[in-house]
């Protein structure tokens, strides 16, 4: 669906939504622009305004919303980055209640240019609250990584096995020179968001996402046996998702 976020999930009825994974505007004050080449002529040019004069006064009915579509086993992941995540979380711990927060998940990914006047800022955080405590979370599911010291562990077929990850996830951002990459500004990798998809929801249920982008969300529920629901507001976001999305049948648009 093309239109506004918070027009896409009044319309959702309530306890409808077994998980949302979002990454909405992070509050850069800025144009976020991705130009690709190829053969030096330019081949796309994609970009959106991430401008907000009171970012709190622009987010919170979205998390109201959030909260109101999502069922009592339900699940949020939310994706910001260092400058305003502390401020939605006290007001995610007021809308959801200080003991349905899950956790805090930080995504490093080491990549990029390194000012010298601080630590290099090289890390998104995705809050995680639940609706109830009756929450899923399918830890058997959870892809497992390799042991950093597999040497360590005194039972091999654990080593070989590897760990589950804990709420530190190492993982690459989409390159440049990805098949992933479909040119769109800041897309997430797909791995990312099937992390949480596995762990969070099962097969068939409900996944949304009212700031879709490229559509990222909606590709890892699809891979993993999930229904979704994207929205955006951008022309451009829509055509992205129409072309990575073109071999599913009967999908809708909207």
């Amino acid at each position: 669906r093309r239109g506004e976020a918070i027009d896409f999930l009044k319309q959702l009825g309530a306890a409808t939504v077994d998980l949302i994974y979002t990454d909405p505007p992070f509050g850069t004050q800025a144009k976020q622009r991705l130009t690709r080449k190829k053969g030096g002529e330019v081949v796309s040019d994609v970009s959106y305004d991430d401008v907000q004069d009171d970012y709190m006064s622009f987010i919170t009915p979205h998390l109201v919303e959030m909260h109101r579509c999502l069922k009592s086993t339900g699940t949020l992941y939310l994706h910001l980055d260092h400058r305003w995540v502390h401020y939605v979380k006290v007001e995610l711990d007021r809308l959801f209640g200080r003991a349905n927060f899950v956790n805090e998940i930080i995504w490093s990914y080491d990549y990029g240019g390194r000012g010298k006047r601080c630590w290099p800022k090289k890390h998104d955080s995705v809050l995680v609250y639940s609706k109830s405590s009756s929450y899923k979370f399918n830890w058997d599911a959870i892809e497992r990584i390799p042991y950093m010291s597999p040497g360590l562990q005194k039972d091999p077929e654990r080593a070989a096995a590897g760990k589950v990850p804990t709420d530190v996830w190492w993982m690459s951002i989409v390159g440049t020179s990805s098949r992933e990459r479909n040119g769109y500004p800041n897309q997430k990798p797909c791995k990312l968001i099937e992390r949480a998809i596995l762990a969070s929801s099962d097969a068939d249920d409900l996944v949304i996402d009212p700031f879709a982008g490229s559509g990222t969300t909606g590709d890892a529920a699809q891979r993993l046996g999930r229904r979704f629901m994207m929205n955006d507001l951008s022309p451009w976001a829509q055509e992205t998702m129409k072309s990575r999305f073109k071999s599913i049948p009967d999908i809708k648009w909207i």
